[in-house]
């Protein structure tokens, strides 16, 4: 364990496209989406461990959720939840952790990572995460976290890996960042090999990556910097209230990833990853019965059915006749009903 390594987790979205387990009010991340009695939010925390202690966890989320993340969250410091007054994209999330990380760390290595993702193998996760840490201790670079391709999948942005990196267990650079791709050029890259699912995972050390910021988001360090002035101490709630939503609204990919060239490295990495985006996504990971059906529910019965996700964990008894390749879910009073080849549309449904 790296003794001064800390932890950024992202949790500002709403998951539409979880709906109706996801909702405004209560999002996808502090959900118990999987049915195990623990949300997406206390996983992340949980697969992290050994790798730092919970008093070097920073929850990063929207305002109106601090006090879920104190409810799920109890043991993590309270001055740890840093609350976003609004939503203004990752890259002025991840700044706003890690200037005010540097004001009492220095020398922090950090990784940043989504509340809402799936990892089945914690400690092969453990094991890449560590190896990341040891390579962006020193000199100026940035890991991000790339996914050996299973299926030629659209939903994600890619990374095209360059030469191994000498001296390193996996490390590689990195040629380019991909947008999402359509079918046909997914197909390409899996063909081809030395392309990774973006995974959206970063590890970098806190001067690096506030360095870049400077260099590639000037107009994000300046507000960062007036911010800073009024880290920890009682005038700071105000100072984030009127300066943060001035930020501009950029991902960290587009405001550094995909500008800093040289210092980018990526580790290829198999460890049962989801980002969890979609129903779809859900009943990939799921144990499936001959017919390919995935249900979370008390008595659960299909008959006739195909391809379909049933996820009804609070009713007595569900049963579900004739439906092909289908998501059926319902929460607190809320029932979808839809084809899993509509999910991306469900956002549109419920507006």
């Amino acid at each position: 364990m790296i003794m001064d390594t800390h932890i950024v987790i992202m949790a500002g979205g709403i998951g539409s496209r979880f709906w109706p387990m996801s909702t405004s009010d209560v999002p996808k991340q502090f959900v118990d989406i999987m049915g195990v009695g623990k949300s997406l939010l206390q996983m992340t925390v949980e697969r992290f461990s050994g790798v730092c202690p919970i008093d070097n966890f920073w929850i990063v989320t929207g305002e109106r959720y601090v006090q879920l993340v104190k409810e799920q969250l109890p043991q993590l410091p309270a001055d740890h939840i840093l609350a976003e007054p609004a939503p203004r994209n990752t890259a002025p999330c991840i700044a706003y952790a890690c200037w005010k990380i540097k004001m009492h760390h220095p020398s922090a290595n950090i990784v940043v990572t989504p509340s809402d993702a799936l990892v089945l193998e914690p400690q092969e996760f453990r094991r890449v995460i560590n190896e990341a840490l040891d390579f962006t201790v020193s000199g100026q670079r940035i890991v991000t976290i790339g996914i050996k391709p299973s299926r030629p999948e659209t939903g994600y942005g890619y990374i095209e890996t360059g030469d191994a990196v000498s001296g390193t267990g996996a490390v590689h650079g990195v040629k380019s960042f991909r947008e999402k791709p359509c079918r046909e050029v997914a197909e390409q890259y899996l063909s081809a090999g030395g392309y990774l699912w973006n995974a959206g995972i970063f590890v970098w050390n806190v001067e690096t990556i506030v360095d870049s910021i400077r260099r590639y988001a000037p107009s994000i360090a300046s507000v960062m910097d007036e911010m800073s002035k009024s880290f920890y101490t009682d005038s700071e709630h105000d100072a984030v209230e009127r300066l943060f939503p001035t930020c501009e609204k950029i991902s960290i990919d587009y405001a550094v990833m995909e500008k800093a060239g040289n210092c980018i490295y990526t580790i290829p990495a198999d460890f049962g990853w989801s980002d969890l985006g979609t129903w779809g996504s859900l009943r990939t990971l799921m144990n499936r019965d001959q017919f390919g059906n995935a249900v979370v529910g008390k008595d659960v019965r299909l008959f006739g059915c195909k391809g379909c996700i049933v996820h009804a964990p609070e009713e007595t008894t569900v049963i579900v006749q004739g439906m092909e390749d289908c998501i059926v879910a319902e929460h607190e009073g809320r029932l979808l009903v839809c084809r899993l080849d509509h999910e991306q549309s469900i956002t549109d449904y419920i507006k």
